[in-house]
């Protein structure tokens, strides 16, 4: 039984079908979801109500959202991670051996949802040599991605990403043992996030975060610890969410000859006579082409 009381509220923290809010007094408490259809993620905006008698409170609606971090699920339906960012910082690291590919997809995400992206590389106490790193971190920076290299060893460029991220509603994103939950340790001295190493068999990273947690950053803004990937992709809806998830892909398409380009096989296309000519990075164009094939394969799968 329900109290005649309702609050708009703030997702903080999931686990499965129990969530943390925080009220409009910042204060925090445990709510349960009411029916199955109801698919709260960290930085929605819910109305909750209390339970006579019990401590919990019960969630009976999403608020409108501003955007969706998303992917598809093992069916290729669109599975929500969070909302209403305004930031989406991708980590990459000197271990486990990056997967730029990775990285391209979230920023694409970012793009596609209308967030700022952030590229931070981070344990570059352990990088021997930046030979075959600095030149792709160049790639993005070049088409207009913020950069930061930061250990959290040595404290390099934390004080950096923390202004970076003032006033914003952040996610931290990338494969596992990239060192999300270490940074975000260093960066919010109270939020002791469990963290944990490398694989010795795999070398790569160990899933450490298991549940989506939001957390106050000291000078204002929000950041969420998200679990750790082996792999990613955003669900693309139509072949023009490629094309604008790949900033310099979208601003070349433009000038090709059609409208509907989607910059494989046409003609005239600005796109492929840009990479041809090396005027946009060949690491990035084939990164646009396997999410396009991607995204193709999974429609054709489910459709």
């Amino acid at each position: 039984m329900t109290v005649d009381f309702q609050q708009e509220c703030l997702v903080v923290g999931t686990f499965s079908r129990r969530m943390n809010l925080q009220l409009e007094n910042h204060a925090e408490i445990s709510a349960r979801i009411k029916g199955k259809k109801l698919r709260p993620v960290c930085g929605d905006h819910v109305i909750a109500e209390p339970i006579q008698n019990e401590p919990e409170w019960l969630i009976t609606s999403i608020c409108p959202r501003k955007n969706e971090l998303t992917r598809p699920d093992s069916r290729g339906r669109k599975e929500i991670l969070a909302a209403n960012l305004t930031c989406v910082v991708v980590m990459a690291a000197a271990e486990p051996k990056p997967d730029w590919f990775v990285v391209d997809r979230y920023l694409a995400a970012a793009e596609i949802m209308g967030a700022e992206g952030i590229v931070v590389f981070n344990k570059t106490d352990l990088q021997q040599s930046n030979e075959k790193t600095q030149p792709i971190l160049d790639d993005y920076e070049k088409v207009g991605y913020s950069i930061l290299q930061c250990s959290v060893k040595d404290g390099a460029n934390l004080d950096t990403l923390l202004s970076a991220l003032q006033g914003e509603t952040a996610i931290i994103v990338g494969q596992s043992g990239v060192g999300k939950s270490s940074v975000i340790n260093y960066l919010i001295s109270e939020a002791d996030l469990r963290t944990g190493e490398l694989s010795d068999s795999t070398g790569e990273g160990k899933h450490t975060t298991v549940n989506s947690v939001m957390l106050n950053l000291p000078d204002g803004g929000a950041v969420i610890d998200s679990p750790g990937v082996r792999d990613y992709a955003p669900t693309i809806e139509n072949a023009q969410d490629v094309n604008r998830g790949f900033r310099e892909i979208f601003e070349l398409s433009q000038r090709c000859r059609f409208a509907d380009c989607v910059h494989l096989r046409e003609p005239n296309c600005a796109v492929k006579d840009a990479a041809e000519d090396n005027e946009i990075s060949l690491r990035r164009y084939e990164s646009y082409k396997r999410l396009m094939s991607s995204s193709k394969k999974l429609a054709d799968k489910f459709s």
